[in-house]
């Protein structure tokens, strides 16, 4: 392979325990397949690209899986993992009873629903009732009956969502590889699949039955969901330099006790499945982004992975989450962690984004950049200070630099960042801003290298994380750079895969890879997959806030800025309008009810949460609209016949007045016409 040459690279999947063909199935009436490491399916007959299974004896339903499936479960069964780098400490090692599992095939029974593990980990079969989702491990499963029960493989539980007539099991359907971290594959769902339980639905009251409906909207938008990653063996939700740090007796513990609580995307869901201890189907998932590279550079190999960790604690989409709440938790905080290896070496870089941590919001209004309201001013300075004492807890010291404009409603949130900050910087706490949009404009990037002038001794005091081919701590990260511009998306993005440009370039000249002054821009392939790296790590961040790919990405994609990046950017901007006033309402609401924001109990009479008054109730953007489209066509209607008829001309001066006074009723009372989140409210 050339100097320089990258690609991208998914992974190696881990192979089954040996115990995969002894998977004991005792059945009253139909038996499930067992697979044997003898590369033969007994009773198994291909029909038109499905595997049909043969009745077991006295048994009168056959099972069809599509082919896919078994030839997928075959491949991982024989198939080793080779990740190219030793795995790390701090993974999930321990016996077959403690391990997760990664395949079962889902039963869908009138009744119940059986989750039975082909993986070889375990005998037993998890139940879960359709009627009131209570779960319950089983030796068999239950009777055929007449009809031939639903049979699909999943590949993991996301966990239990609790409404008021019942539960909601969440569970993976598809998946894909999309890399390693430290020796370890990671995926991507690619498929969710809600199971109600919820058969009890005919015997609540018309009022819970109400409620219901109005959460059917939000489940299917939990299907939806985007960007969750996973790992069955080890803990995605640490950086490596702590994992690195644990103890063996942490070690040791399940992976959802050894997680992050930050970042662990399905935490709420998790506890009824915690309170059954079924500890192995506790998966642990996280929100964010996963993306991995390998390279040539001259002689030597390396991996570049980057990883996004998305915090929970003010989770949101990018109009109804701005700032920081009471406790110090900002909006958009997420953790972006860069791994290089090669040569033996690790190195790994931690950054972090979050919102500006004063409490502030932007409400939407059909304008097109609402007005910036900052709230409880004389709180900013104890919000602020608890937001950065917790980073200090977690990173050490903390650099903040603030992207925003001097000027115009971004420079009053600026200016409030900068006194409220002000008491608390030290030698450990510092704040630089930079006006990015007038030193740089929309075009002159390159300009950043002023920022990082004022950065660079601050990066080289704090360093990174480094460990040798024997797992030996050489380096060590003492402090993070925290970014933020409005949104913590376009200019953030831009900025940090400069300060991670930077950081690599140390880390490989510090093991060899590169000579004394060189730089990544001296292997062009290298060059251009590393910014390719970053541009799908953007995106990723920005579709989960905002709906759209980053702004700006052409800079991060290809180094400069294109006429086609322009056009894109112009093209998202009124997406994220579009999809700020009108979608992301119901979206916030989905996002709240997955993390227990707000809650619905079996036990708990409630009543569906509802708007204020009558305007509130029954207003409609698209009934606005359409009786503006109305107005307008009967007034040009009239102007036609007015040359005949003076009517005609009055008629189109009352259809446009009316036009003209549903357009100022609209205006007035924006935030009414919006879609906006009906069960839960920000702290602020």
């Amino acid at each position: 392979m050339a100097s320089g040459a990258a690609l991208v690279t998914g992974c190696v999947l881990p192979a089954s325990p040996p115990r995969a063909n002894h998977v004991h199935s005792r059945t009253r009436g139909c038996r499930s397949l067992r697979f044997h490491h003898t590369r033969r399916l007994f009773g198994c007959a291909p029909a038109r690209g499905h595997l049909k299974l043969a009745r077991a004896e006295g048994s009168s339903c056959p099972f069809i899986f599509p082919l896919r499936v078994v030839v997928g479960a075959i491949i991982l069964m024989f198939v080793s993992q080779n990740s190219g780098y030793p795995a790390m400490d701090g993974t999930n090692d321990g016996s077959p009873s403690s391990k997760l599992h990664t395949r079962l095939r889902l039963w869908e029974f009138p009744d119940c629903y059986i989750l039975e593990p082909i993986d070889g980990l375990a005998d037993l079969f998890l139940s879960v009732s359709r009627a009131n989702g209570t779960m319950n491990l089983v030796e068999a499963l239950p009777p055929c009956g007449s009809s031939t029960p639903k049979v699909q493989t999943v590949y993991g539980v996301i966990g239990v969502l609790k409404l008021a007539v019942g539960s909601f099991f969440l569970v993976i359907t598809d998946r894909d590889c999309v890399g390693s971290y430290l020796g370890h594959a990671i995926f991507k769902v690619t498929g969710l699949k809600v199971l109600p339980c919820n058969n009890a639905l005919n015997t609540t009251s018309a009022e819970q039955k109400k409620m219901e409906s109005e959460f059917s909207e939000l489940l299917d938008a939990a299907e939806r969901t985007i960007g969750l990653h996973f790992s069955y063996d080890i803990n995605l939700t640490l950086s490596a330099q702590r994992l690195h740090d644990l103890g063996d007796e942490y070690k040791s513990l399940p992976l959802w006790r050894q997680a992050e609580p930050r970042f662990l995307w399905n935490s709420y869901l998790l506890e009824p499945l915690i309170e059954n201890k079924l500890n192995q189907y506790l998966l642990p998932v996280i929100q964010g982004s996963f993306q991995n590279m390998h390279a040539e550079v001259g002689s030597e190999k390396l991996n570049v992975t980057l990883i996004a960790r998305r915090c929970t604690r003010r989770i949101g989409t990018r109009m109804w989450r701005r700032g920081a709440d009471a406790e110090g938790y900002a909006a958009n905080f997420v953790e972006t962690e860069q791994i290089m290896q090669s040569k033996g070496f690790t190195a790994s870089y931690v950054q972090v984004r979050g919102s500006m941590p004063f409490m502030w919001e932007q409400i939407v209004d059909l304008t097109y950049k609402p007005s910036f309201d900052i709230v409880r001013q004389e709180d900013a300075p104890r919000v602020l200070e608890r937001h950065f004492h917790d980073l200090q807890k977690k990173y050490g010291a903390v650099l903040a630099v603030d992207l925003v404009n001097t000027g115009g409603g971004e420079g009053r949130l600026r200016e409030r960042y900068a006194k409220s900050i002000e008491p608390i910087l030290s030698e450990d706490v510092r704040y630089v801003h930079f006006d990015f949009h007038r030193v740089c404009g929309h075009i002159h990037f390159e300009r950043l290298s002023q920022l990082y002038e004022q950065i660079k001794d601050y990066l080289k005091q704090h360093r990174y994380f480094l460990i040798n081919d024997k797992g030996e701590k050489i380096e060590e990260q003492t402090g993070t750079v925290r970014t933020n511009c409005i949104d913590c998306l376009d200019r953030t993005n831009v900025t940090q895969s400069m300060i991670g440009r930077k950081i690599l370039e140390s880390q490989l000249q510090r093991i060899g890879v590169l000579g004394v002054d060189g730089t990544i821009s001296n292997h062009p392939a290298f060059d251009t997959n590393y910014k390719v790296l970053w541009a799908n790590h953007g995106d990723a961040i920005s579709i989960q806030y905002s709906g759209t790919p980053a702004l700006k990405g052409d800079f991060v994609r290809y180094g400069k800025r294109t006429t086609q990046g322009i056009v894109n950017d112009l093209w998202n901007a009124l997406a994220r309008y579009y999809l700020n006033n009108f979608v992301d309402g119901t979206k916030q609401d989905a996002m709240d009810l997955l993390q227990g924001h707000y809650t619905t109990s079996v036990s708990r009479d409630m009543a569906v949460p509802r708007k204020g008054g009558l305007l509130e109730n029954y207003a409609s953007f698209r009934l606005a609209f359409a009786l503006i489209m109305g107005a307008l066509m009967f007034m040009m209607m009239s102007l036609r016949h007015a040359r005949d008829d003076v009517r005609h001309f009055f008629l189109s001066l009352l259809w446009a007045g009316l036009c003209i006074g549903i357009t100022h009723f609209v205006r007035a009372n924006g935030r009414t016409f919006t879609n906006r989140p009906r069960f839960h409210q920000s702290h602020h």
